[in-house]
């Protein structure tokens, strides 16, 4: 057997367990990981380091770098994160539409786990923690792929954690690290149907569309968000370049930041101006339509049409001016990637229109797409943000981590 199939094998065994295991004894383990996580602070901190330097002397973006880094703080912010998670409600044996048919056989739905969850992710470390502790609290063991440049990081993060399950009583292959981080491993997770009931992918628009391409083990489609902002005659400019900024500055490594800015040619002479103003003090680069440039002079740079399709993922935003509503919505329906859609205006029916015309996994009005996230839904911890639209879509929660079996109780009943 392969590597793989014995990580697998160990991790089929560890879901067994866990789908017989109680709220309290689940809560327990979370616990011991967060105890251990502030703890060790210093053995994470060393272990970043290394994967730091490498990323430095391997040349990764400065954005990227922020995403791999991890500091006092943000490992704080990850052990509250597992004590927010022991809080929330178990999703796990949950009894609905318990109903009586005519034959007398009461039927309902009970949710159970999904089994054993694989997750290929990249250069956030901080996933490792939150996709365990979320499988963990929705009875799931976890097989955590991580990217080469973080790989340290992740494997200190699961040797921790492995060790905290373990002294609550739970089997330490509730949660495990690939440790090749070659594209073999990846493959092999991907046809991995003896072990892995659902595999979620979370990084780029390469990773996700070779992991939907290849894989034989279902797949949750996560991540890519080509967001957009369309700014609308009736919009209130200085709110709405808050929110521009806001959506693309916030944080431009994450799927949820704005890439493409849409502005009525209404207003644009009057909006891209401020906008730009806010967006200089990041040092953000235009790339916009003839329009545009314009309208702002050569400190933009001409957009062309692969601009309109890139998740940038850094200091860089598409511009378009566009003629009404219409052309807006047609924009976003031909270049989304149906993550986070939004439109800053003060006509009702616009914004009535929007909501119901824009296919996206979230739709705003008047709000940054910044709040894509499980936290700010009230979700608590999320697992990736779904463009899909079976069996879940947008922030996933614990729910999203459980499936549902029918249970039914006669007294004799034959056919």
């Amino acid at each position: 057997m392969s590597a793989i199939d014995l990580q697998g094998a160990a991790a089929k065994s560890a879901a067994a367990m866990l789908a017989r295991c109680g709220t309290a004894k689940k809560n327990e383990a979370l616990l011991c990981i967060a105890n251990a996580l502030e703890a060790q602070k210093q053995r994470i901190i060393d272990a970043n380091a290394i994967d730091m330097k490498n990323a430095a002397d391997s040349g990764m973006s400065p954005a990227l770098q922020d995403r791999l880094a991890l500091d006092a703080s943000r490992i704080d912010a990850i052990a509250k994160g597992v004590r927010e998670v022991v809080e929330l409600p178990d999703p796990v044996g949950v009894v609905s539409k318990m109903e009586t048919r005519p034959n007398g056989l009461v039927i309902g739905r009970k949710s159970v786990p999904l089994g054993v969850i694989a997750i290929i992710y990249e250069a956030r470390p901080n996933v490792t923690v939150d996709a365990a502790v979320l499988c963990l609290k929705a009875g799931n063991a976890v097989i955590l792929r991580g990217g080469k440049e973080a790989f340290n990081s992740n494997n200190a993060f699961t040797e921790i954690m492995r060790e905290a399950v373990s002294s609550a009583g739970l089997p330490a292959d509730s949660v495990s690290l690939v440790q090749d981080t070659t594209r073999g491993s990846v493959d092999e997770l991907l046809n991995a149907s003896a072990y892995i009931d659902v595999l979620i992918p979370r990084g780029g628009a390469g990773l996700i569309n070779h992991v939907v391409a290849n894989a034989k083990v279902p797949v949750i489609e996560t991540g890519v968000g080509n967001c957009h902002v369309y700014v609308e005659s009736s919009a209130d400019l200085d709110m709405a370049a808050r929110i521009v900024f806001n959506a693309k500055c916030r944080r431009v490594s994450v799927c949820n930041a704005a890439e493409t800015l849409l502005v009525d040619r209404a207003v644009a002479g009057d909006f891209l101006p401020l906008a730009k103003g806010l967006l200089d003090t990041k040092s953000t680069e235009l790339r916009g339509c003839v329009e545009t440039v314009k309208i702002l002079g050569e400190s933009v740079k001409p957009a062309v049409e692969e601009d309109y399709y890139t998740e940038f993922l850094d200091y860089i935003l598409a511009v378009k001016v566009v003629d009404g509503f219409d052309e807006a919505v047609a924009h976003i329906g031909k270049y989304s990637t149906q993550h986070s859609e939004a439109i800053v205006t003060s006509d009702y029916a616009y914004a009535q229109r929007f909501l119901e015309e824009v296919d996206a996994a979230a739709v705003y009005v008047n709000a940054s797409t910044a709040f894509t996230d499980g936290g700010e839904f009230g979700l608590g911890a999320e697992i990736g943000i779904s463009t899909q639209k079976m069996h879940a879509r947008g922030p996933m929660g614990l729910n999203e981590l459980t499936s549902s079996k029918f249970i039914v109780y006669g007294n004799g009943q034959v056919r």
